[in-house]
Parts: C-alpha cells; structure tokens; sequence
C-alpha cells in the first residue's frame, strides 16, 4: 500500500481531530457504509460529517470528500476554494478540473487502470496476444501509455478510432478480426447504453470476448472486469485524510491498491471458455504486475 511521511506527534500532545465533510452520492445506504468503512480506517483523529446539499454553505476550511461525480461537480461550484479529495470517480472526469496543477484538488480514483483489465484477459485465456482497443477521435492519445506497456507482458495492442456513430460496428468488425479480446474503456462516446448491446452481439457472434470496461458491464454480457473494492477505497481515502491532517494538503490523485474481478459464467459457457475462480484470476494478475515492477526496478 502506497504511504506519504506522515508528521510525528509526541504523545504528550493532545490532538485535536481533523474536521472532514463528507459530500454524498444521494444513495443514503451507499453514503453511510462508505463513510463508515473509512471513519474505521481513519482513527479518532479524523472526524466525518455528512453534509447536505442545503448545508454547503456552512462549509469552510476543512477538507471535504465527495462521493461520486455529481458530489464533486456541486461542491466545486459552491466552494471553489476548498480542498476537496474526490471518490467514485473515473480519471476522464478528473481531467476536467485543474487537479495536476493544485494542491487543493486529489482523488482515490474508481476506474480501473487499463493495463490491469488487458491482464485480466490474459489471465483467463493466457494465449491472447493481440488486444483492440475502440476509441473515440479525441481520446485517441490517452492510451498511449497502455500500448507502451503491453509488450511488457507479450501482448500488443492497436486502437481503432470511430470517427462518428454509424461507423461503429464495421470499425468493431475490423478490431475483433484483429484482435483476441476486445478491451473496453471508460470512453464514454462508445461505451453506453445504447452501443453495449451492439457491441457484446458483435463479439459474440464473432466468438470474440469483452473485458471491461466496467463491472456493471459485466451482468450485460462482458466476459470478466476488474473492479476496486470499498474496502480498497476506503483504505486510500483514510490514508489520503492523515496524510492531509499532518501535511495540510492531499497526495497526488491515484488508484487504490486491491482490486477483485467479476466473471460472467454465462457467456464462459457460450463460448467453451473454462473460467478460474475470480480470486484465482485477480492474483494472478497482481503477480504478472508485481513481476514487471520487480524487472523496471532491477534495470
């Protein structure tokens, strides 16, 4: 697990507990077991209160977290000035706001990162070499970084950019001829309602598979996916929360540690593709990434 120096106090010091407001999603249930989950992991030292969307102006200096896109976008119109640490949101959202040049905006980050979902394929079917990738024109370079390190595990990769809606199942005919899986991503030009059932007919008739790009997608038809736990989240978040309570600012923006893969048995099924079970596969992939860590450090 990732750790930042955290300022010493000598036991003699009495400590006064870090105001934190906590944001929500709207989803009570979700709000109050996720708050939980990270008030257990932050100590006394840290103390969370939910706040309304009535009481966001009552907010003043003390951190804030949000949970959700929805929560993030209102608290920055309302209190542009606060720092605020984001959770349940996708990097592609982050992008939006100025978080690499401000030391008031960070984030545990909910999408999973690509390279992780392309060795969640390989992890079930460890033959694949070739990986398509869907993209929309202006998302072409964000996965630059992923066609770097695919060689580092034997695969390649090659995008496939869809310049406008109708071109959409001929160029995901060209990426399934071309590829042993289909990576899905958080592009949400190609990948929403109203393409996934195109796009999961397509690969199936093709007998190819999609992995990702998300778990809900996984219930719709795709294959397998990566996905952070709470728990994982709530680990980030509390760390992210002392770190700020003695350094006055948060960390750089960053993806939880552990991650659990859901698997579609159904679709496993259909296509005579034997399945491990998903905790088999997810250390399987966090030893293919240990693995590569390992060798960077050693060059």
């Amino acid at each position: 697990m990732a750790s930042w120096p955290l300022s010493a106090y000598s036991q003699s010091e009495t400590i006064i507990p870090q105001q934190v407001s906590v944001v929500g999603s709207g989803n009570r249930a979700l709000d109050s077991y996720f708050v939980g989950l990270i008030a257990d992991r932050a100590g006394p030292n840290i103390e969370l209160k939910l706040v309304a969307d009535s009481q966001l102006a009552t907010v003043g200096n003390e951190p804030v977290v949000t949970i959700g896109p929805k929560a993030f976008d209102r608290l920055r119109r309302e209190k542009p000035n606060v720092a605020v640490l984001g959770t349940l949101i996708e990097r592609q959202f982050l992008d939006k706001y100025p978080h690499e040049v401000s030391d008031k905006i960070s984030a545990v980050l909910y999408d999973v990162p690509l390279i992780r979902q392309a060795l969640t394929g390989k992890a079930i079917l460890p033959h694949v070499t070739k990986v398509a990738i869907l993209v929309s024109p202006h998302n072409r370079s964000l996965y630059d970084p992923l066609l770097e390190r695919l060689p580092d595990f034997g695969l390649k990769g090659q995008v496939f950019i869809v310049t406008k809606q109708e071109q959409l199942i001929p160029t995901l005919i060209r990426a399934l001829n071309y590829g042993d899986l289909l990576l899905g991503t958080p592009d949400g030009d190609i990948y929403h309602p109203r393409n996934i059932k195109h796009i999961l007919l397509t690969a199936y008739r093709r007998s190819k598979i999609l992995i990702g790009p998300s778990q809900a997608y996984v219930k719709a038809g795709s294959l397998a996916s990566s996905y952070p736990t709470y728990s994982s989240m709530a680990d980030r978040t509390a760390e992210y929360l002392i770190y700020y309570s003695a350094n006055g600012r948060f960390p750089p923006a960053s993806y939880p540690e552990d991650y659990n893969v859901d698997v579609n048995r159904q679709v496993a099924r259909s296509l005579n593709i034997p399945l491990s079970e998903p905790e088999q596969l997810s250390n399987i992939v966090d030893k293919l990434l240990l693995k590569s860590s390992q060798e960077v450090s050693d060059d």
